[in-house]
């Protein structure tokens, strides 16, 4: 389904001398016996994961298909980044039926908000609030101003008809407003963090709403499990990639700059980025994870890549059959020079400019490249991607000593943040 090459990766090291630390890690993970083992529930997520819920999502998108213009999607963090990742490289930038999504509660501009709520004027909106505790300060606040919006614009009862709250099953605030208000609710669960939470109702309402089928995705996410549930080195790709970051990081190479061809997969870098840059930056220990889109990204940062310091290695992600293609035309007058390519498709010029700067950076410039490949953007391909991108983080995190589902540090902006705001005092 996805494949792995480290041919490109100038490895010094073969990756299978590391496989009795994976074989112990493994075990590791699928008994859930490491630092943070309470928060594997997504290793078995394929059994567990509650399919009535699943159904009430496909329920509620089949109920409002058709009569709004406007999805919001309200969170910070894993609350949003899945989300929006999955639906931008299934559905992609422009796509040309269903309604529009805007995501909200992710940083505290005002003017973003200011034009947010300007530009949800005359529109049929839907709202969707993602916080698992409710307090989360952006989301919070957005929120607020969000959930006035839609009072003033539909009257109480209609509004509590349009907004969803995806929180935690029990207890917080939103649980609570969104009980006493009568908002419909969906489960983060415990067991799951944030940035591993995409395949879940945090991810699957978004995307059900705009229409993409959450039991395809799920499908994916299943057969990656079953595919990947296995520590031997020479099956198991996603552990390959693991294992070579550790490699090429002994190697002295401190940042990974996550690449693709295809502009829609820009959020799938931020997204990754979290992933990575969450799990695996602590205790003084990780890899800096950065990201490009080429071409574009050539003309900005190919110089520094081609003949800068030699401090990172890029992981290329190339996708075999894209979503659409178009034919370069011929001009009789060839004013441009372009006529050399008239009748080939968009999709191969792109996938020469891969091979002539994979060998210009590999060859040339020394630059390790670890190369994945997705057979398509479909859902089923998100839903795999994303447990094959869970597993091996795990893994790579464990290779380092390090629980890889924590994140101690943004705690002390919050806090520093708060006493200027002049929060009070619990």
């Amino acid at each position: 389904m996805m494949k792995f090459d480290a041919a490109h990766g100038l490895l010094k090291e073969e990756i299978g001398t590391y496989q009795e630390q994976v074989s112990r890690i493994h075990r590791m993970i699928h008994e859930k016996t490491g630092p943070g083992g309470d928060f594997l529930g997504w290793v078995d997520w394929a059994e567990t994961v509650d399919r009535e819920e699943v159904s009430r999502m496909k329920a509620l998108a089949e109920q409002w298909k058709g009569k709004f213009d406007v999805l919001v999607v309200c969170g910070i963090g894993g609350s949003y980044l899945g989300a929006r990742a999955a639906i931008e490289m299934i559905r992609g930038l422009y796509p040309e039926d269903g309604p529009e999504v805007i995501f909200a509660g992710n940083t505290f501009s005002s003017t973003y908000m200011a034009q947010v709520l300007k530009h949800l004027e005359g529109k049929s909106v839907l709202l969707n609030v993602i916080s698992k505790s409710g307090t989360t300060t952006e989301t919070a606040l957005a929120f607020r101003m969000l959930r006035q919006f839609m009072e003033d614009t539909y009257g109480a009862e209609e509004a509590g008809k349009r907004i969803f709250a995806t929180t935690d099953k029990a207890r917080g605030t939103l649980k609570a407003l969104a009980d006493e208000v009568g908002y419909a609710t969906f489960v983060i669960p415990d067991d799951i963090g944030g940035r591993y939470s995409v395949i879940t109702s945090v991810g699957l309402l978004p995307m059900a709403l705009m229409g993409i089928d959450p039991d395809e995705v799920l499908r994916g996410y299943t057969d990656a499990s079953r595919d990947l549930n296995t520590d031997d080195l020479a099956a198991n790709d996603a552990y390959r990639y693991a294992v070579s970051r550790r490699i090429l990081e002994k190697q002295g190479y401190d940042a990974e700059m996550f690449v693709s061809y295809e502009p829609q997969l820009g959020m799938l870098a931020e997204w990754w980025k979290q992933l990575l840059g969450e799990s695996e930056g602590k205790d003084g220990k990780g890899i800096l994870p950065d990201s490009a889109v080429f071409s574009t990204d050539l003309h900005s940062l190919g110089q520094f890549v081609q003949e800068g310091r030699k401090m990172l290695f890029e992981t290329i992600l190339t996708v075999d059959k894209v979503p659409q293609d178009v034919i370069v035309p011929e001009d009789a007058e060839n004013r441009d020079g372009m006529n050399y390519l008239a009748g080939k498709p968009m999709s191969w010029v792109n996938r020469m400019a891969f091979e002539g700067t994979l060998e210009a950076h590999e060859k040339t410039g020394g630059v390790p490249n670890l190369l994945i490949s997705v057979p398509d953007l479909s859902a089923y391909s998100f839903g795999y991607l994303s447990h094959w991108f869970f597993i091996a983080t795990a893994m790579t995190c464990y290779m380092l000593d390090i629980n890889p589902f924590n994140q101690p540090g943004v705690e002390v902006y919050k806090k520093n943040m708060f006493r200027l705001l002049g929060k009070p005092e619990k």
